[in-house]
């Protein structure tokens, strides 16, 4: 494997923020969960909601993978590089999943994407460059607390939104397995203050892009 240049990862990150950031620049590895299930009509208030709820997910996905490419920059052993890569890619298939389902609701991907992006990629290098343990951490935390909103997101969307609901069942498996791994691999259990400061900095993303 040729040794890229710090140029060479600077363009690297860069295409990937751009194929992340851009609509429909993306390609999903695996069929979405919401063609199997059925478009039922929805009022304008519940369309508003869905919108609104799957637009948070979608952001989520933009910070996972901002996250996952600052980690795998600064990851110190080529083995946990390898695995933020990978987990990023399945990541991917979220992204794609929750864009199309905002075009189907006829809404939008939210516009502070790039903001959400920048800091979520200089907390995933600041967090492997201390090093992998506390990068793994860092997944796994961040996992659970995305399960935590797929979970209240499930209870919280129209009954009636069934494609909705089953991307995010897939999501929250998919994620639920990254935590897993991240610990399994010696992530690093972080304590309750930072998990409560993770929380906040979790709660001001998803208020932010409800609408925007």
């Amino acid at each position: 494997m040729r040794h890229l240049s710090l140029f060479d990862k600077v363009i690297q990150n860069a295409d990937r923020a751009l194929r992340t950031l851009v609509p429909g620049s993306s390609q999903e590895q695996r069929l979405s969960p919401a063609y199997s299930s059925a478009e039922n009509p929805l009022d304008e208030a519940e369309r508003k909601h869905a919108s609104g709820l799957m637009r948070i997910n979608h952001t989520g996905e933009v910070c996972a993978q901002a996250l996952y490419q600052g980690q795998a920059m600064t990851a110190k052993l080529p083995e946990i590089r390898e695995a933020m890569e990978e987990a990023a890619a399945e990541e991917v298939d979220h992204l794609v999943w929750c864009e199309d389902r905002l075009n189907q609701l006829g809404s939008h991907t939210s516009i502070l994407n790039p903001a959400f992006y920048g800091l979520s990629f200089g907390i995933g290098a600041l967090a492997g460059a201390i090093s992998d343990k506390v990068s793994l951490g860092f997944v796994a935390e961040t996992e659970r607390q995305v399960c935590k909103h797929l979970t209240e997101h499930m209870t919280s969307l129209p009954s009636k939104d069934d494609k909705s609901k089953a991307i995010l069942l897939q999501m929250l498996d998919d994620e639920a397995r990254h935590a897993n791994a991240a610990l399994d691999a010696g992530g690093y259990e972080f304590p309750l203050p930072v998990r409560a400061v993770m929380t906040g900095l979790s709660k001001v993303m998803t208020k932010s892009v409800y609408k925007i």
